[in-house]
């Protein structure tokens, strides 16, 4: 295989361009920065001999010519995932190595879609903030044109209607012909999200070149589509935040309990570890962590490496679309037979149960069931895996369609094949590139499971990443029996850190201190304050604080309300502890006034502040900090909601019978609508027991689609639906939860 692929890499003259590649994956190796390549590079098994990429394609069996064929005509594309905050290093490191008339990264130009639409149209058209956010929070995520037909609908409560406008005011009848204008028309230029171009040639003879926003960033005015026509290469130089917490988490291991790991020599057989998955007990495990791969893990029952292949592949839209998700996980739990829609088929789609996940089996279908050649195959994975690809699938479907007619493929066969095929037109996945996510899904399995301290130090520290507010990553740690501390002026760090109370390394796991980033409202000026000062020795007091960190007024109070003041008021009880902190920091950052009016020492003759009660508390910390260890806001209003039948996610995971009816309640964490799930909108309940996943239909959403869209603590009552152990409530009926609980400060991910 190795001698195939050099001689094809000889003859079309990219020893360089692989040479390249090898030398940025060295750069960052010595620089200590973790790196995988993946996308169709894991095809090669000369990128992996290089270290370019972590999959053995000998072992799979992964299919060379995705990669790299004589038939292409562009470049091959080999994409590179870095540790995204140490990411910049090595941009900056290619262009100091070939310089910026040679190196520059490509542009993007982001058009219009539904929501952007109605907000830049109403702006234009004089609504205010409030009714243009109305009008968005009720469009099309997708398309401007589909949000342009909803807002002339008019029979029912129509979006203008539910968003308190006047269906008959001119501005509003303006409104859609203006957003129906501005469909897929470009709204601004971007930067490529890791597009990097390199020239033997000096850059400005071929393309226009721009300084980017970013400092140190210069970027071509052409989009990655315009390079393969004059020939110009592009190497993707990606951030991804999961390599970022694997870094940490490895480090802090190596620390805390003097175990070096080494991810390359894992065992990926570990059935601990594939206990957690089949549980979907997968919060801030890389891709398996959203509602969808957590609801389809219970039912694939990975017990291996290619499940967890498999698993990366199938929540995709392709899949989704082509009707591929339910025949497989049926199959794969001996519920359907094996069939092959031909015979042709069986070796390509053996190994996927007859299904076809991968582009890979797109092109081999299309080549024995169609016979199609290596060049149109390929014409067909590039529609399957263009972003415009609707238009260009349907160019070629008859020819498809006419060629398995020829290979004697009954016509109702053939369209089910196509329209499997098909599906790949929203973003199928290579093989190969599913193969080396499923690395990082392993990997980060395991550190979760034998090292929650360290993972959960290391999350909080990659943030933003992932799904999930670090709200609900501490909640998840705790309930694994993770020990969470405050944020504490006296101990905490910057960043989170983990302690061990006797200051050795210890067998017990460490405990997590949550760093000073996690205050809101702070940032660098603060953060080089405060670094600044601990380098000098720790706080002794809150004068001591004021003093020598320098912070300004508004970040002291945050602090203090926070709570990161408390361990330097050991005289005060606990719940006293905030207002009597917040009082000492604004005395001491008053100061004196002059010689008239001199500080007033406060004492203990100074009349106590009244202490807070737990529900003010947690309301402070998710105001603050949007993490609680005082007690999660559901907690404090299960004694209400209990006697009136509304019940707690562990309940309904446990106890809950499919087909009853039920009521709960929770934060919403997550709230989706797919574009593949035909406008069925899924929200995700956190109470202090858990997570519980709500399904609401097109109809009931319509109906309360600001209630729903906008209230942080939902009461639903609905149909309670068991399928092996997903649990899910189909609901029926929405009501808002009163409750100064802090939840409208809570993070959540929202139509993302």
């Amino acid at each position: 295989q190795l001698a195939h692929e050099l001689a094809l890499i000889e003859k079309l003259a990219l020893a360089g361009y692989f040479l390249i590649v090898w030398d940025i994956m060295r750069f960052a190796r010595r620089k200590g920065i973790l790196c995988q390549g993946r996308g169709s590079a894991a095809n090669s098994a000369a990128c992996y001999c290089l270290g370019i990429t972590a999959v053995d394609p000998i072992r799979l069996g992964l299919l060379f010519e995705r990669f790299l064929s004589e038939e292409r005509t562009e470049a091959p594309d080999i994409d590179i995932d870095f540790a995204h905050r140490e990411r910049e290093d090595v941009l900056q490191y290619v262009y100091e190595k070939y310089g910026r008339d040679h190196a520059a990264m490509v542009c993007e130009q982001i058009t219009y879609r539904g929501r952007s639409a109605v907000r830049d149209a109403a702006r234009v058209l004089g609504f205010s903030v409030e009714q243009a956010d109305a009008l968005a929070t009720l469009s099309d995520r997708f398309s401007a044109k589909s949000t342009a037909d909803a807002l002339r609908e008019t029979g029912g409560p129509s979006i203008v209607e539910r968003a308190g406008l006047d269906p008959n005011d001119r501005r509003v009848r303006a409104l859609a012909d203006v957003v129906e204008g501005l469909h897929q028309i470009p709204r601004h230029r971007s930067i490529h999200v890791g597009g990097f171009v390199l020239t033997h040639e000096p850059l400005h003879e071929i393309v226009p070149i721009e300084p980017a926003s970013m400092p140190g960033r210069t970027v071509i005015q052409w989009e990655k589509d315009d390079l393969d026509p004059v020939g110009l290469v592009k190497i993707d130089l990606l951030g991804l935040g999961i390599l970022t917490l694997m870094q940490d988490c490895m480090l802090y291991i190596r620390q805390t309990r003097g175990v070096t790991i080494d991810l390359a020599l894992l065992d990926m057989t570990d059935q601990s570890v594939y206990d957690d998955l089949c549980a979907a007990d997968t919060i801030g495990v890389f891709q398996v962590e959203s509602r969808a791969q957590m609801n389809t893990l219970p039912r694939l029952k990975p017990r291996c490496f290619y499940d967890l292949v498999v698993e990366i592949a199938l929540i995709r839209p392709g899949p989704i679309q082509g009707e591929m998700v339910h025949p497989y996980l049926r199959r794969k739990n001996g519920e359907e037979a094996v069939e092959y829609l031909h015979p042709s088929l069986e070796p390509i789609l053996k190994r996927t149960l007859g299904v076809p996940l991968f582009q890979e089996q797109g092109m081999q279908v299309a080549i024995a069931a169609a016979g199609f050649t290596p060049g149109e195959a390929d014409m067909l994975r590039k529609a399957m895996g263009h972003k415009r690809s609707r238009e260009r699938m349907a160019a070629i479907c008859q020819k498809m369609l006419d060629g398995m007619a020829a290979n004697g493929i009954a016509p109702a066969d053939a369209q089910r094949i196509f329209n499997q095929i098909n599906g790949f037109a929203d973003y199928g996945f290579p093989e190969s590139h599913a193969a080396s996510f499923a690395l990082l899904v392993y990997a980060s399995a395991y550190l979760k499971h034998y090292y929650a301290p360290e993972f959960t130090a290391a999350i909080l520290n990659a943030q933003p990443m992932g799904f999930y507010a670090p709200g609900t990553l501490v909640e998840d740690a705790r309930r694994h029996g993770v020990e969470v501390r405050p944020v504490d002026l006296t101990r905490s760090a910057w960043h989170a850190t983990l302690e061990t109370d006797s200051g050795v390394r210890l067998q017990n796991a460490p405990a997590v201190r949550l760093g000073v980033r996690s205050v809101r409202g702070l940032g660098a000026t603060a953060r080089d304050k405060l670094e600044a000062a601990l380098r000098e020795g720790p706080f002794m007091s809150v004068d001591d604080v004021v003093q020598r960190a320098g912070l300004d007024r508004r970040a002291l109070r945050h602090l203090a309300e926070a709570g990161a003041f408390d361990g330097l008021l050991a005289h005060e009880p606990d719940l006293r502890k905030r207002r009597a902190a917040l009082w000492a920091v604004l005395d001491a950052a008053r100061g004196d006034a002059g010689p008239l009016a001199p500080r007033r020492r406060l004492g203990v003759d100074v009349a106590p502040v009244p202490a807070m009660t737990p529900v003010e508390l947690t309301e402070a910390d998710y105001r603050m900090t949007g993490i609680s260890l005082a007690g999660h806001p559901m907690s404090h209003v299960r004694s209400v909601l209990e006697p009136n039948g509304v019940r707690s996610a562990r309940d309904l995971l446990q106890n809950g019978r499919d087909g009853e009816t039920v009521a709960t309640a929770g934060l919403v964490i997550c709230r989706q609508r797919p574009g593949t799930a035909k406008g069925f909108v899924f929200l995700t309940l956190e109470d202090e027991t858990g997570l519980i996943n709500v399904v609401v239909t097109p109809q009931r959403f319509e109906r309360q689609a600001l209630l729903i869209s906008r209230t942080p603590l939902l009461l639903v009552r609905g149909v309670l639906q068991v399928e092996q152990t997903v649990v899910n409530v189909r609901a029926k009926q929405f009501r808002a939860l009163e409750a100064a609980v802090g939840a409208e400060f809570a993070k959540r991910h929202d139509f993302h």
